[in-house]
């Protein structure tokens, strides 16, 4: 069975009465914070969830990372950095949130709900068939430890560039190379694992 390695989508859009900002102080490569926010939703959307936010908690940690964002964009050095630094933004506050779950005695979890998965107007295949190829792909992705596994997601599913993802997760470029590698090579033995029992079954 092969597995492709797309981007995953949350189906989630930005809300069109999203507060305006007149972030003025900006240079002129950064776009406006409304236009950030639209353009970049998605982005951190997918990217929360991956970490493990739970569905119940992704609308206050996204909005949490939105106001970070907004509030510190003016520290922003390198705007063409700026996907790897929204990154590095969205770990933080998951990190937060998983921190202040554990304080409270709650649990996070990996993976979407069937609600969160479905597009405007699947048919029941569709539904069926994105759910199983993203259960397997999560399910593959959980046998990769978890430092080539971030990095594998962010090269595979958000097309980010190895350098991009250095940057985001502050480690040497060699190490981002090879993590990736072998991240890659772990998922293509989960993969073939998996083939194997099913071949067997």
């Amino acid at each position: 069975m092969e597995v492709e390695m797309v981007g995953l989508n949350s189906g989630a859009r930005a809300p069109a009465n999203f507060a305006e900002f007149d972030p003025g102080f900006l240079s002129a490569p950064v776009p406006s914070f409304p236009a950030l926010y639209a353009q970049y939703f998605d982005f951190v959307w997918a990217s929360a969830r991956r970490l493990g936010v739970d569905a119940h908690a992704m609308d206050d940690v996204v909005q949490e990372v939105f106001i970070a964002i907004h509030g510190r964009m003016h520290t922003l050095k390198q705007p063409e950095s700026l996907r790897s630094w929204i990154y590095s933004v969205v770990r933080r506050k998951v990190s937060n949130h998983h921190r202040a779950l554990r304080v409270r005695g709650g649990t996070g979890r990996l993976g979407a709900t069937e609600a969160e998965l479905e597009s405007p107007q699947p048919t029941p295949f569709e539904v069926s068939q994105k759910l199983a190829d993203l259960e397997l792909l999560s399910k593959l992705l959980a046998e990769v430890d978890e430092p080539k596994r971030e990095v594998l997601a962010l090269v595979e599913l958000e097309e980010m560039s190895v350098p991009e993802v250095a940057e985001a997760l502050e480690i040497p470029l060699n190490t981002a190379y090879s993590r990736l590698r072998a991240g890659r090579l772990a998922f293509e033995a989960a993969l073939a694992r998996h083939e194997a029992r099913s071949e067997r079954s």
